[in-house]
Parts: C-alpha cells; sequence; structure tokens
C-alpha cells in the first residue's frame, strides 16, 4: 500500500477518538522492536479504577480500545517517612504502592504498544489526581495522553466523552496534593507529640479532629445540662348532639418519674423505628397516668379532638409544677368552651429535591440505617455497573459524589414521561419542578439519578443485592417524586375560649397525595382530622389532662445529624463524610451506641489538649476556611504554596509552643503497687479509656481498670493442664484465651478454637535448642506456628517449622553478619523478609533482603497457607465490602477486603473453617479435654 493511503487510512480511523497531537505517530506506524516499523493495527488504552466499571464501559467503545483498571491510587507520599520538602516549596515525594507494583507494570506493558492512553478516572479532584499519577508512573508523554469524564456510564455519555477528550486538569490536581499536604502535615508532626503527651498509638488529623470536637462538646452541653420541669395543659372536646348537657370534665394527671432519655427529640424528628422509641421511653422510665375514677384510658371517639393549653389571662401560660397545672385546671372544669375561630386553607407539600452526596448519606442512614461508608460503597457499585443477567454489566446510577441538585433537560423530560405514563397526567406539574444549591455547592456534576429510568427497582431486583436494591430503591423514589405534583392539604385552625384560656387545635386532611404516590416523607407527625365545626359552637370538655414535661438538652449526633452539620459548617467535602465518620471510631475518640455517637474519654482528653495549644487549627470556622481555599485553587483564583503557608507558619509555632507547654498526661505515679513485681502502678490511656498499668512495662505487663476493680474474668469448667486449677476465659487484645486461675504462681495461658475449647498455646516437642540445649516448644504466634526455646526469656532462640511442625534449616544465605561475623539468616516482620543475624538477640543486626535473594526468597520461609480457594458469602458489618479469612494469633478470623482502609473483622462460620481444614496441612494442637 503507497504510504499517502496509509496515512490517510490511518486518519480515518483516529477521527473517531480525536486527532493525535502533533508529532504523534499514527497507530499504524508504531515502531517495532528493533526500530522496524509495523503495520500492525494499535489499540487504544483506557485506564480506570475498577474492573467493574472497566467491564461495564467496554461495552460502549468499538474494538480500537482495550480497558484496564488501576484498582484505585498508583502512588501515595512514602508510609514511613514525612515525604515532604517544606524548605524547598513544598517539593513532594511520591512512591509508588507496594501492593500496586505489579498492575503498573501490566500497564506499562500495555501503554508501550498503545496508540493514545485515555485516562478515565473519577470526574472529581481524588480522580484527576489518580490521573495524574498514573501518567507520571506510567512515564507518558502528553501528546500521547487524554483525559475523559463522564458523569454517568451510559453509551452516550461515554461515547460524548471520548468524542471530545481533554487534557489532566491541573488545577484540580493542585487542590487535591494541597488537601493531601495539609493532611500529612498534621498527621506526621501533630501525631507525634500526642503519643509523646498521652500514649502510644494516637493519631490526629485536621479535619477528623474538628469533627470529634463537636461531638466533645455536645457530649459536655449534654453532661452540664439541668432539666426543669414544665406542665402542658390539654382538652378533649367534641360536638354536643342537640339539647345535651355533659358531666364535669375529669383531671387526669400524667407523670414521668423521671426525665425522658435527650434522644427521643432527635429520634422522632429522624423518623426512628417505634421499636426504637419504646426502647428509650423505658430507659426514660416511661409515663404513668392517674385518674380520679381509676378507670383505664380509652381511644378517642370520632367526634373528638384535642386541644392544647396556648392561653392563660392574656399570656403564654407557664406552669411550673403539678400546684400550678392543678389549680390552672380545676378552674377549667366548670368553664364553658366555645369555638372563637375556625380557619381553613389550602396548604402545599413541594416535594424533596432529587439526591446529593449529603442528602444521600443523611437518609440512607435514616431510612436504611446503612453507616456513611456502606452507602457510598453500595452507591460506587451502583455506578460502575451491576450484571443484569444477559444485558450484562449496566450502570445503574448517575455519579454519587456531588454537591449540586442540577437536573439534564433529557433527564426531566424523561422522568416527567414516565410519571404520566404511570399516574397519570395529574401528577404532571406544568413546568418542571427546579431547586437551588447550596451557595458553596461547585456545580461540577448533576444530582444523583438513575441513568435509565427504564430499570426499574422491580426490574433490576433479582441481580442485586438486598442492600444493593434498598439503595437503587431509594433514589430512584426520590429522582421520580421530585418531578411530580406538590401533595395538597386542607389545613383547619380551631381556637376555643375557656373562660380565660385560649386552646388551639389544628388538623389537616389530605387532597391530593403527589409526590406522596412515590415517596413517603418520615419525621414529621401528621395533625389529627378535626369535625366540621362553626364559630361560636359551644363544645363539650370530657378530659383535662395535665402532662408533666422536662426541657431537653440537645440530642446527641446520629450519623445522619453529624452529616448535616458537617455540610452545614463547611467541614470536609461530601466525598469526605464516611472518611471522617469512619476515622474518629477506628482511633477511638468516640464510639457509637444505639445508633448515636458518644465521646469516649480519650476523645475528650485530646480534644482539649488540641483546643488549648491548636486552637486555630481546632476552629470550625478555621477549617471551613480552609476547604474554601481548595476550592479557590481548583478556580485559579489561588496560589496552592500560598494557602499551605498560610497554613504551615503559624501551625509550626504552636507545635513548638506545645512541645514545651503541653503537660504529659500519661506515667503519672500513684500510690499503688503491682500485685505482680511491686512496682509502682502508673495511670495510661488506651481506646478503652484510662487504667493502671505497671510502670515496667513491658516487662511486666499488669493493668486494671481506674476504678480499681480487677479485669473481667469468666471461670470455665476446664482445668490447668499443670496445676488442675480451674482455667478462667479472659479478653486480650487480640481477643479471647483461656488463663490459669492460679496466676501468677502458675502462668499457663491457651489460645481457644472455633467451638469455644481450650487449646494449648505451648506444644512440646522432641527437638532442642540449638544454643542453651533445652527442649524447644511448638508456639503459635501473629504469623503462624514456630519453634520457640522452653527457656524463654532467659534464652530468646526461635526457629521456622515446615508443615509438619519440624525446624526449617537455616538456609545458607552466603552473607555474614559485618558486626559479629556470625551466619546473617532470613527472617520476617511486618512489613516482609529481611536478613537479620542469627546470632540474635545478641547480635540485633538487620538490613533489607539484598535484590538476588528476593527472586528466591521463598527458599528460606515457611510455607503459607493458600486460602485463595476459601470461599466466603460474608460482607464486612462495617462498610458493606467483601470478606477475606485472614489468620491472626493462632487462629483464623474474617477481614474486610478494603483493610486498612477498613478494619471490619468477624468470627469464621463453620462451614468456612472446614474449608480452611482441608487447605492448611500444619498440624492443630489437640484440644485439652480436662473438663
Amino acid at each position: 500500500m503507497p504510504r499517502s493511503q496509509s496515512t490517510k487510512k490511518a486518519k480515518e480511523v483516529v477521527k473517531a477518538r480525536g486527532t493525535p497531537a502533533q508529532g504523534e505517530q499514527s497507530p499504524q506506524e508504531l515502531p517495532a522492536r528493533g526500530g522496524r516499523t509495523s503495520t500492525r493495527k494499535a489499540k487504544n488504552l483506557v485506564i480506570v479504577e475498577s474492573p467493574a466499571k472497566a467491564k461495564t464501559i467496554s461495552k460502549y467503545l468499538g474494538p480500537e480500545f482495550e480497558v484496564a483498571a488501576s484498582k484505585g491510587h498508583v502512588r501515595d507520599l512514602p508510609k514511613y517517612r514525612f515525604g515532604l520538602d517544606i524548605a524547598g516549596g513544598w517539593v513532594p515525594t511520591y512512591e509508588e504502592l507496594r501492593e500496586r507494583r505489579e498492575v503498573l507494570e501490566d500497564l506499562r506493558k500495555r501503554a508501550a504498544q498503545a496508540a493514545l492512553v485515555y485516562l478515565a478516572p473519577d470526574p472529581d479532584r481524588e480522580g484527576e489526581a489518580i490521573a495524574w499519577h498514573l501518567k507520571e508512573a506510567l512515564r507518558l508523554p502528553e501528546d500521547r495522553v487524554r483525559r475523559v469524564t463522564f458523569n454517568e456510564i451510559t453509551r452516550k455519555a461515554v461515547q460524548e466523552a471520548f468524542a471530545h477528550p481533554g487534557s489532566i486538569d491541573m488545577d484540580k490536581v493542585r487542590a487535591q496534593e494541597t488537601r493531601r499536604f495539609l493532611d500529612r502535615v498534621v498527621g506526621y508532626q501533630l501525631s507525634p507529640l500526642l503519643r509523646r503527651k498521652v500514649t502510644r498509638g494516637l493519631s490526629a488529623g485536621r479535619v477528623q479532629s474538628v469533627a470529634v470536637r463537636l461531638i466533645v462538646e455536645r457530649e459536655r452541653e449534654i453532661e452540664a445540662f439541668k432539666p426543669q420541669e414544665y406542665w402542658t395543659l390539654s382538652a378533649v372536646l367534641r360536638v354536643p348532639a342537640a339539647l345535651e348537657s355533659g358531666a364535669l370534665p375529669e383531671l387526669r394527671i400524667r407523670r414521668r418519674d423521671k426525665p425522658p432519655a435527650p434522644d427521643m427529640a432527635e429520634d422522632k424528628a429522624n423518623g426512628v423505628s417505634p421499636e426504637d422509641l419504646a426502647e428509650t421511653a423505658d430507659e426514660a422510665g416511661g409515663v404513668e397516668e392517674e385518674t380520679p375514677s381509676g378507670a383505664e384510658r380509652q381511644p378517642l371517639p370520632a367526634d373528638a379532638f384535642v386541644a392544647k393549653l396556648e392561653e392563660w389571662q392574656g399570656q403564654k401560660p407557664s406552669l411550673a409544677d403539678e400546684a400550678q397545672a392543678r389549680q390552672v385546671a380545676e378552674q377549667l372544669i366548670r368553664a364553658d368552651f366555645v369555638t372563637v375561630r375556625v380557619e381553613r386553607k389550602e396548604k402545599q407539600e413541594k416535594p424533596p429535591p432529587p439526591f446529593i452526596t449529603s442528602t444521600l448519606q443523611q437518609e440512607a442512614n435514616i431510612r436504611l440505617r446503612f453507616p456513611a461508608r456502606k452507602t457510598m460503597l453500595l452507591a460506587q457499585q451502583l455506578y460502575e455497573g451491576v450484571e443484569l443477567g444477559p444485558e450484562g454489566s449496566v450502570a445503574l446510577i448517575t455519579y454519587m459524589r456531588t454537591d449540586s441538585v442540577r437536573i439534564s433537560q433529557e433527564a426531566i423530560a424523561a422522568c416527567r414521561e414516565l410519571i404520566a405514563q404511570r399516574f397519570g397526567t395529574d401528577y404532571v406539574p406544568e413546568a418542571p419542578q427546579t431547586y437551588v444549591s447550596s451557595e458553596s455547592a461547585q456545580e461540577g456534576h448533576e444530582a444523583i439519578r438513575p441513568t435509565d429510568l427504564a430499570y426499574t427497582p422491580e426490574r433490576v431486583r433479582p441481580y442485586l443485592s438486598a442492600d444493593q436494591w434498598k439503595l437503587y430503591e431509594l433514589i430512584y423514589r426520590r429522582f421520580v417524586a421530585c418531578q411530580m405534583k406538590p401533595a395538597l392539604f386542607e389545613v383547619t385552625t380551631v381556637e376555643v375560649r375557656a373562660g380565660e384560656a385560649l386552646f388551639r387545635a389544628r388538623g389537616r386532611v389530605q387532597r391530593f397525595d403527589g409526590y406522596r404516590r412515590v415517596y413517603q416523607p418520615i419525621g414529621r407527625r401528621e395533625d389529627m382530622l378535626l369535625p366540621s365545626l362553626t364559630e361560636g359552637q359551644r363544645l363539650l370538655c370530657s378530659e383535662i389532662v395535665a402532662q408533666q414535661n422536662y426541657t431537653q438538652p440537645p440530642p446527641r449526633y446520629t450519623e445522619a445529624s453529624l452529616v448535616r452539620t458537617l455540610e452545614k459548617e463547611g467541614i470536609g467535602r461530601p466525598s469526605t463524610y464516611a472518611t471522617i465518620i469512619s476515622k474518629i471510631q477506628e482511633r477511638g475518640y468516640v464510639e457509637q451506641r444505639k445508633r448515636r455517637f458518644y465521646a469516649t474519654p480519650l476523645g475528650k482528653l485530646v480534644t482539649d489538649l488540641l483546643v488549648q495549644h491548636f486552637p486555630e487549627i481546632m476552629d470550625v470556622k478555621f477549617t471551613s476556611h480552609m476547604e474554601s481555599e481548595l476550592d479557590l485553587i481548583e478556580r485559579r483564583r489561588a496560589h496552592w504554596q500560598d494557602v499551605l503557608n498560610e497554613f504551615y507558619e503559624p501551625f509550626s509555632q504552636s507545635l513548638k509552643q506545645a512541645d514545651v507547654k503541653m503537660q504529659a498526661v500519661k506515667g503519672q505515679e500513684t500510690e499503688e503497687k503491682c500485685p505482680q513485681c511491686g512496682a509502682t502502678l502508673v495511670t495510661r490511656w488506651s481506646k478503652r479509656g484510662e487504667f493502671l498499668g505497671c510502670s515496667r512495662y513491658p516487662e511486666c505487663r499488669y493493668s486494671k481498670p481506674k476504678d480499681g476493680s480487677e479485669p473481667h474474668v469468666e471461670m470455665t469448667a476446664f482445668n490447668c493442664p499443670e496445676c488442675g486449677k480451674p482455667l478462667v476465659r479472659r479478653q486480650g487484645k487480640l481477643g479471647a484465651f483461656f488463663a490459669c486461675s492460679g496466676y501468677p504462681d502458675c502462668r499457663v495461658t491457651m489460645n481457644m478454637d472455633a467451638q469455644g475449647i481450650p487449646v494449648p498455646s505451648v506444644v512440646p516437642t522432641e527437638h532442642t535448642c540449638d544454643r542453651c540445649g533445652q527442649p524447644m516448644v511448638l508456639r503459635q504466634g501473629r504469623r503462624g506456628p514456630f519453634l520457640a526455646c522452653s527457656a524463654y526469656p532467659d534464652c530468646k532462640n526461635t526457629r521456622n517449622v515446615d508443615a509438619q511442625g519440624n525446624p526449617l534449616p537455616l538456609a545458607d544465605t552466603g552473607l555474614r553478619c559485618e558486626k559479629c561475623g556470625a551466619p546473617m539468616v532470613v527472617r520476617t516482620g511486618r512489613r516482609g523478609p529481611f536478613l537479620a543475624c542469627s546470632a540474635y538477640p545478641d547480635c540485633r543486626n538487620a538490613r533489607p533482603l539484598p535484590e538476588d535473594l528476593k527472586a528466591r526468597v521463598h527458599e528460606f520461609l515457611p510455607r503459607k497457607p493458600d486460602l485463595s480457594g476459601v470461599t466466603v458469602e460474608r460482607t464486612c458489618p462495617r462498610c458493606g465490602a467483601p470478606m477475606k479469612v485472614r489468620r491472626g494469633r493462632g487462629n483464623y478470623f474474617l477481614g474486610c477486603s478494603r483493610y486498612p482502609e477498613c478494619r471490619g473483622s468477624d468470627e469464621v462460620p463453620p462451614e468456612v473453617l472446614e474449608q480452611i481444614q482441608k487447605l492448611d496441612s500444619r498440624p492443630a494442637p489437640q484440644p485439652q479435654q480436662t473438663a
């Protein structure tokens, strides 16, 4: 083929996907190996984050496209180093994530053979940053990179995006980098201060710490609140029959034996289930009723209604106690009740706007009891695509990280057409319903809505999990409802005069259901139905009810109300709310009980320290200001380095002062002595609060609660195999275990198997220690079984074992310790294999593995069981992600596949344990049947 014809054909092929940049080679003229020109047609490579998203969009692209997944982020700041050169102008050091190295190698090979590389992560700041990191990690030149974004994964949206590709928005990247740098500064410079002053393992976050402060301040408001008693009066009224004269009304007194729980008002507003309210009322002490006749309370007749006392002697009633309430009620018993005003008017109840990220999280938490993280995980799955049988992978909703209520005209038209077809034209408003986003909304995306209304909840239900379907139905109904007519009500207000008292009752009748046909509101009290009344009409009073009440403190935060507050105060962005809520719980600063947040003692302590020494960082307005600055960076109205310097200069000064002035709150000595070793006990802190611990830690690990009670132990029917005393069940950091009740005279401990039976944590063997000659015992460690010297702690020799429990030979690495000359051996640690001196602990020399040993490191380490074939049906109780089998301290457990982002765990069910036992050929110690 002549060169001119070849070039012309190549241009025609490329035309559909965008014209190559100047100097870019035609896809049919890519250089092959050896410098020759290949006539093979090269494909375009499209990179997205997840395999599910890749599978969905691959259906909408032609054969000239190949779609691959990066599986999320591929680069980040170093995990164990600061990674920022602040003095040099905030220069970062990025490292490829270890868990993404194989993915990156595969993407590099594909990119090398591709004509163009299209980067298609999510259309937000984080997605833009992922696209930029991919470009840098794959070492792609500008002329071979295209950036595509789409708000929904449909054929039309995807093809439109690829027909008009763009470039990476570096302003968005800078805004995301700035957020990352701010969080790194706080995390790596403030967290060590807390660990030195309070306790190890603590951390602080720029935004999370402010969220904790909100909860702590609310907790203290509740603690300081003193309920004030007050009484209200109500009258049960009805229209009398002709010539009917009623008896004097009864006086009914309702008392509470104690103030109600502070969260009942929030529960009612949030639409919490009646079961939860009943449980809360039980805690509050319930309601007692007293009647002169002792008769039981009967339901109201159809023609009766309740009116509340609104005025007494021309003023708002103020009844402080039962005596005042009785005095007023007794004056009303003989009064005549006459209507003085009857007002009827029509009222519209407009439909709520479509979901944005924050409102979706709130409604899913209130209606479905989904945590924010679970809601976002399920929404991500619905956005990226779900297998719908023969149709394949289909994306069901638009992008779920948005703060805009904007809806495209096409979606509005389709929704109005659906409403007319399914519910009739009476439900279609004359003009489309419009909604206005908040002032801080970036308006980058549409509201969350179904991509195609033809995929009704009923149609897709067989293909979705129960939780996916619940969330999709909620999104679908909310979107359809937002374009329906308002509900219409006839509202009636009645005022009744009785002597010097004015009573008022309000009722309403639904005349047209409107949007309520699809989406019922929750947490709204429906007014009673009033009988037909006229002004000047005489009414009969059958009861006067005096109700004891107490003023309520502000309610504790739920996930829904906390998200609402974060959004209102401008703390974080909708895409970060789920992460904020998860982290403050993982760090032990707050905890959830009955779906409400409680500040822990540790959270209060850390908050007090941070507010005292870093008032600006902990200020809600300052945090909101920093979020606004990030928005300005994205819009090119602020420079990212100026924003960082504005934050860091006062922060660094506060950090220096706090290092000197902040008083250490850990290690304060007490007068108590350790019962095990006689050393002094000191106060310490943990995620569970303050406790007393031995000052000789870690040599002595004795601890007990601060209140003086001993750690909880549970007597069992099993006996110690050495001294015969009963075993007790204790709870340790890694779970439950058995210990001898004769401690410290007998120090036997035993592990617990899946059936709750004790199994030896130490099994005698025939092997002897090659250092001291003492017998070796088989122990269970965090990474499985190993041989240890029975003379521990005098001899700390250990050996790896094979599948049969025999010691693995110390394979000769050919390397000698440069400090003592002993052979170097391969050992494993938290970060993987490394070289260590065989003379440990006398010589503690260690260093990383050289490159030539990395390829055959398996020769020096025990074989690990292959758990890839174990099938797990359960999902994470915390975030809803799939669970994986993991090995803990001598046993197995189910851990979240999103670890370490999510640390959810669960017990291994019996059917999974059977699978593991078939795969794991390592010896399991036999249970000690001593019960």
